[in-house]
């Protein structure tokens, strides 16, 4: 199916770390310069790969297995916080992205909107020290429809790769939609925007359209497995890993699914539903259906 035959897309949803803003660099650099205190080799792109788009407590917790540090997990968080709160306010966009949030803002009033929303897994925080320079920016997200990744509405356990978070995204602009009384958004009409590659299968068992727009360094470890990315096809959720508490918090995901008509489960290869980008730059507004006012 080419994206020509896919529903006109009338909904956006951005991710944030590495997509919108180069804080996935500021990470690395953070991690390697703890690693490199305790004398350990630089963190692979593999690793990097798994823990990229996920809640900070489980990122952390996929990382400390790996690294071995002599310190606990709680030492290591406090760690990084400290270099983080040095280090975020420098964070700057990537590029294409100013020119591509503007342009989809400036739909807003016309026959054909496009609206949109973020969905990222910072909690607020860290959120606030990523854009607290850039509000101009993050200012063309209603606050409404900014989703972040401890917001109470999302369960316990239930961050990316689950879809959960795109799901709650797509409720921000569809409440808004019903109180004017205007038709509701359908999942396959939400185009998703991804740097990582958990990120992507969430959008993907949202039901959505994806962009997967990674590092090159990310695209390397996933040579020739592209197309399996794409259709969030990774096993990136594993079921056998969840909690009782994870496993609670599904059936509320159940109900939620039931509502947005998001199936939960991952696309199927080569659907045409996830296409891979390497810049935002120059983006294909009308393969999407997206008409930006001249």
């Amino acid at each position: 199916m080419s994206s020509t035959e896919l529903p006109r897309i009338r909904a956006c949803l951005f991710d944030m770390d590495g997509l919108l803003l180069n804080t996935e660099d500021i990470y690395t650099t953070i991690t390697n310069s703890v690693l490199q205190e305790y004398g350990k080799p630089n963190m692979p792109w593999s690793l990097k790969a798994q823990i990229q788009g996920r809640p900070a407590p489980e990122a952390v917790k996929i990382f400390h297995d790996w690294a071995d540090l002599p310190i606990s997990q709680d030492e290591y968080a406090a760690k990084i916080a400290v270099k983080q709160q040095k280090l975020f306010p420098e964070a700057a966009p990537l590029p294409g992205v100013v020119k591509l949030l503007n342009d989809l803002h400036a739909t807003t009033n016309t026959s054909q909107p496009v609206y949109i929303a973020l969905a990222t897994s910072s909690h607020k925080r860290n959120y606030e020290l990523k854009t607290g320079h850039v509000q101009d920016l993050f200012a063309l997200f209603p606050k409404n429809r900014q989703v972040l990744g401890d917001d109470p509405r999302i369960g316990k356990g239930r961050g990316k790769p689950l879809p959960d978070i795109y799901l709650l995204a797509l409720e921000t602009i569809n409440q808004e939609l019903r109180e004017k009384g205007e038709e509701l958004i359908k999942p396959e009409e939400c185009l998703v925007f991804e740097d990582a590659v958990p990120g992507v299968e969430a959008g993907r068992r949202a039901g959505m359209q994806v962009i997967w727009c990674p590092q090159p360094q990310i695209l390397d470890v996933y040579k020739g497995r592209e197309e399996e990315v794409l259709a969030g096809l990774t096993g990136e959720h594993k079921e056998e890993e969840k909690t009782d508490a994870e496993k609670e918090a599904d059936d509320l995901q159940k109900e939620r699914l039931a509502k947005t008509d998001g199936s939960g489960k991952p696309g199927k290869l080569n659907d045409g539903y996830g296409r891979l980008f390497s810049t935002l730059e120059n983006f294909p507004y009308e393969q999407y259906g997206i008409v930006i006012p001249s």
